[in-house]
């Protein structure tokens, strides 16, 4: 009779770490489909492509920091500009802003 209760104990123990890891691997691809999905939709573009609304709004917002790498999407008729800054001390950051000059957070 002990066999038998080991040997069922043993079968739930097994049971519950396949559903475990199988659960992870689906949280993982659907992460990484979304993520993938938002980065397609910038296309990079030259820094002199940047409209200059757009570069006199970095320069005020971000007084010392210069564009670093830039890309553009568009939707329903407007364009955001994806931009990477990086100041003299060597840090970069990621910002957004619309083909106004207004700074999307």
């Amino acid at each position: 009779m002990k066999k038998v209760l080991v040997a069922v104990a043993l079968l739930l123990s097994v049971s519950s770490f396949s559903g475990v890891f199988a659960a992870e691997a689906n949280v993982d691809s659907v992460a990484v489909c979304c993520v993938q999905a938002t980065q397609d939709e910038y296309t990079n573009i030259e820094i002199s492509d940047v409209p200059d609304v757009v570069k006199a709004a970095i320069e005020k917002a971000y007084p010392g920091q210069i564009i670093k790498s830039a890309a553009v999407a568009e939707k329903e008729g407007v364009k955001t500009y994806k931009l990477v800054l990086a100041s003299t001390e060597g840090t970069e950051s990621t910002v957004i802003f619309n083909d106004k000059g207004e700074e999307i957070k």
